[in-house]
Order: structure tokens, then C-alpha cells, then sequence
């Protein structure tokens, strides 16, 4: 491996960690004046986002976080397409897709707290393993149906893909080299132990069920979220101007 080669996989991991590490739901968070790291799961993550904020700020955030793991991959297959430089293993596009994954969970930018990666690796995987990605989008959906469970969904999408990779490149639909099928295996095991807090809630019958209701009460409870931020922050200016008058 050259020197060139070795900078151009630095330049790549480091350009894909600083865009996964953006914290959409951070910024959406302080955009509605809410530190979500006070409420519901304290995550930084689209699903947090649904629960405290809404539904379509949870949408927003999900976009987002998928487009962050997407960009970095598509953008290095795109240098590869075109000369840029050259990789039949495949390695630049693992590169890219992990530091997107890994700038998602521990953001630099919000001293390394971040989200479980779902939405950013799902992202980052359509680039890698488009078919895959679809089979697992279809587990999630119907696990989801079934349980209301988010974190169930995830956890049997995340299980299913490099399963599926694997069978498909057996099958000569989409060949994936050796070392992206590795990468998907490890993306999916870094997913479950991400969620090993859920899973204890799901074994102990306390994990958080999404309904009509519940997104009609969570949407309450996002007024409440606000009025009491903002009365917070109205009475540290008050506080504030009471010693200026002292």
C-alpha cells in the first residue's frame, strides 16, 4: 500500500467523520429550545426526536442522519467511477461508511455523545449494499407493524442485513467483496450492543411502545417541554436583571 493511498483513506475517513458527526438532532433540539439530553431517552437520535419534539421534526432528523451516512459513501463511489483513484476491494467506500457511523455515535461536536447509528448507517449502507438495505427496510417495517416497537424493528433490520448481503453475493446478485461483508457484520453487531439498553427493557416488558395515542400525548408533552424551557430561560433573564439592578 502506498503513501498516497494511505493519505487518500485519512483524508476520506476524516471528511466522512466530520460530516456524520453533524448533531441534527442537537440542533433541531435547541431549534425548538429543547436540550434532549434532559428528556425522554437523553439520545441524539431521529427516535428521541419523534418522542419529545413530533413526528415530522423525528422525520427531519431521520432524513438527515440517513443523508449523512448516503453522502460520504456515494461521494467516494463517484471519485472511484471517475479516476479519482483506484479500489476493487472496496475499502475507500468501508472507510467512508465507518467514519460517517462512527462521527454519528460519537460526535465530536457534542464532546462524543451521539446517537445508536441506525439511521446513519442505513444511509451509509444503501451505498454499500443497496438490495440488502431494501430486504432489511421491509424487516423493519413489518417487525415495527407488528410490535410498535422501534427499537425491535432496528435491532431484527440490523441482524437480517449482512445476513442477506452474504446470500445475495453467494447468488452473484450483487457481489460484495470480502471486506465489505465483514463491515456489515460489524456494523450490525456495534447496533445491537448500542441497543443493549433497549433490549433489557424489551426482556423486562418496560420498553416504550409507539401508538396513535402515545404521538398524541408525546405531542403535549412537546408544548410542555417548551413552556418550561422558555419559562426557564424568562426567569434567568429576570434573575439576571435583578443583580445588574443590585
Amino acid at each position: 500500500m502506498t503513501t498516497s493511498v494511505i493519505i487518500s483513506f485519512v483524508v476520506v475517513f476524516l471528511g466522512a467523520y466530520l460530516i456524520g458527526a453533524i448533531p441534527w438532532a442537537y440542533l433541531i433540539g435547541k431549534w425548538k429550545g429543547i436540550d434532549l439530553r434532559e428528556y425522554g431517552s437523553g439520545n441524539y437520535g431521529a427516535t428521541n426526536v419523534t418522542r419529545v419534539i413530533g413526528k415530522w421534526h423525528g422525520r427531519l432528523c431521520f432524513i438527515l442522519d440517513f443523508l449523512k451516512g448516503f453522502i460520504p459513501v456515494f461521494a467516494v463511489s463517484m471519485m472511484i467511477k471517475y479516476g479519482w483513484f483506484e479500489d476493487k476491494y472496496q475499502l475507500s467506500q468501508i472507510i467512508a461508511a465507518f467514519g460517517a457511523v462512527l462521527g454519528h455515535i460519537f460526535p465530536v461536536y457534542t464532546r462524543f455523545r451521539g446517537g445508536k447509528g441506525m439511521s446513519t448507517s442505513a444511509g451509509a449502507i444503501l451505498g454499500l449494499a443497496p438490495y440488502s438495505v431494501l430486504i432489511a427496510a421491509a424487516v423493519w417495517v413489518v417487525v415495527f407493524l407488528a410490535s410498535r416497537y422501534v427499537s425491535l424493528a432496528s435491532i431484527a433490520a440490523a441482524a437480517v442485513l449482512p445476513v442477506c448481503a452474504t446470500f445475495i453475493s453467494l447468488m452473484k446478485l450483487y457481489v460484495h467483496s470480502y471486506y465489505v461483508l465483514g463491515f456489515l457484520y460489524l456494523l450490525a453487531l456495534l447496533a445491537i450492543v448500542k441497543h443493549s439498553s433497549n433490549i433489557k427493557r424489551l426482556m423486562n416488558g418496560t420498553e416504550s411502545r409507539f401508538s396513535k395515542d402515545k404521538e398524541e400525548a408525546e405531542s403535549e408533552k412537546t408544548e410542555d417541554v417548551t413552556e418550561e424551557t422558555s419559562e426557564k430561560a424568562t426567569k434567568v433573564e429576570v434573575d439576571k436583571e435583578d443583580m445588574e439592578q443590585k
